[in-house]
């Protein structure tokens, strides 16, 4: 196991690492979290990892949240992964490490049993869960195998964060004011966001087809293009606005985005990226491959106000 400052010196100048933006690479922080299965999560949403500190009970917390704690002036909530996931082993010593991660603007701290080492990985051999028998598929939003043929979960947080503190509740979205055949396309992996983003579309008035990957994405844009082409339309007939991920098996939104940017077929339709990941250095990377907007995850409201300009204009 590393030691504190080996897992500082790792986490420090995440920024630099917005050259992977369009190279269809990510870096996960491998956690154990007390059994023999290996854990992953992407580095740009780990702030720090430590020693975990005196944690706060209070009455009536959600199950898996273990309690609060005072981090540099600011009170966070602690949830123990472990508490999250099946599992028929008995796990070892858990909770003695914390990472701090970052999601959509929202700081928690995350008890597991020991972080391993931090990886680059192809998301070509990042796999939607699916293809793999796990008890926890629920939870888990995709699946990539060391060079020594060990697997590594990544783990679907927004799913996670859903079932402890319930999911965001979305008020009042003005229609926006388009026609009836208006419509967006759009691409995540996660259940939980997907049924979310459908809610602000459906209450946006705009018809939707969606994908949940990048590379299944690409697949059916290319389609729909090849379909205009044939049929003498314009694209933007069909999709006036493609909203992406920037976490997405076999192909992240960055590439997916690089790609949609340089089709011409595609020219004046404006992709909008809606991610957790919602530090400058994502921004940054999301503007290096020509984004047209960025919103954190999840606002409905903030959602529902930058995309409807764009459809409307």
């Amino acid at each position: 196991m590393m030691d504190l400052a080996e897992r500082k010196d790792l986490l420090e100048g995440v920024d630099a690492r917005t050259r992977l933006a369009g190279s269809n690479k990510m870096e996960i922080l491998l956690f154990s979290l007390g059994t023999r299965e290996t854990f992953g999560i992407n580095v740009f949403k780990v702030r720090e990892v430590g020693r975990t500190p005196h944690i706060t009970k209070t009455p009536n917390m959600p199950r898996g949240v273990e309690g609060l704690i005072s981090l540099r002036g600011n009170v966070i909530p602690v949830l123990s992964l472990i508490s999250f996931l099946e599992h028929k082993e008995q796990p070892q010593e858990h909770g003695k490490t914390m990472m701090v991660a970052e999601y959509s603007k929202r700081t928690l701290g995350f008890l597991v049993h020991e972080v391993d080492r931090i990886i680059r990985v192809d998301w070509e051999r990042v796999k939607a869960p699916e293809s793999v028998l796990s008890s926890n598929q629920g939870l888990i939003t995709a699946i990539t195998e060391l060079d020594d043929g060990k697997l590594v979960s990544i783990l679907d947080v927004e799913q996670i964060l859903a079932n402890a503190f319930g999911e965001a509740l979305i008020v009042d979205i003005q229609r926006a004011n388009v026609g009836e055949n208006v419509g967006i396309f759009f691409a995540d992996d996660s259940i939980v966001a997907r049924r979310k983003i459908v809610e602000v579309l459906d209450r946006l008035g705009v018809k939707h087809k969606h994908a949940t990957n990048g590379a299944e994405a690409w697949s059916r844009l290319q389609a729909i293009a090849a379909h205009a082409t044939q049929t003498g339309a314009a694209v933007r007939d069909e999709i006036r606005l493609i909203l992406v991920d920037a976490e997405m098996p076999e192909m992240d939104g960055y590439v997916l985005t690089k790609n949609i940017k340089g089709d011409a077929r595609f020219a004046g339709i404006p992709v909008v990226m809606h991610s957790s990941l919602s530090s400058e250095a994502n921004h940054a990377m999301g503007k290096a491959v020509g984004v047209d907007a960025y919103v954190a995850k999840f606002d409905a409201e903030v959602l529902a106000d930058t995309l409807r300009p764009l459809l409307e204009r």
